[in-house]
């Protein structure tokens, strides 16, 4: 028996025996691969799908995301400008009361500053009046212990009424 050219007896066995292994596997093996084949590639297909839509939801989920930060960074920045607009108007109306208020306070200062000038003005007449009143009185007593020096007195004091009545007469 050579290797390369095998008896025709075991020629025909082995391709008998290839014939039933070929036969039971196209009846039973075939249809099982394939089958397997075939529910691999729908798996496969179906999980390229279910990547393909995920990637879609993913990018729309992206989008959405990105509209969500850019409406919550508006929403920050309005907010942000309404705080400060709050702030501006809080600082300004305590400004204008502390201005109000020292405007009140200044002109209850002036009021009392009048009234105390004008009681110290007075306090000083009276005292002025009473001490021109002591001074004439020692004056008087001293020039006028006679009676032509009274006398004297009463006419100057006559005379000068008079020509100061005239005065304000002619103007």
């Amino acid at each position: 028996m050579s290797l390369l050219l095998p008896d025709s007896g075991l020629l025909f066995w082995m391709v008998l025996i290839f014939a039933i292994v070929f036969f039971i596997l196209a009846k039973f093996g075939f249809p099982v691969i394939t089958q397997m084949i075939d529910k691999r590639r729908e798996y496969i297909d179906s999980s390229l799908r279910l990547a393909k839509e995920a990637d879609e939801k993913m990018s729309k989920m992206t989008e959405e995301q990105a509209r969500m930060i850019a409406q919550a960074r508006e929403e920050q920045n309005r907010i942000l400008k309404e705080a400060a607009q709050a702030r501006d108007n809080i600082v300004r109306n305590a400004q204008e009361q502390a201005q109000d208020e020292a405007r009140k306070i200044i002109a209850e200062a002036k009021v009392r500053i009048e009234a105390e000038k004008e009681s110290a003005l007075r306090d000083i007449r009276s005292q002025v009046a009473l001490l021109s009143v002591k001074v004439a009185e020692k004056v008087i007593r001293q020039d006028l212990s006679s009676d032509k020096a009274q006398m004297d007195l009463v006419y100057k004091m006559l005379d000068e009424v008079s020509s100061s009545s005239k005065k304000s007469d002619k103007n």
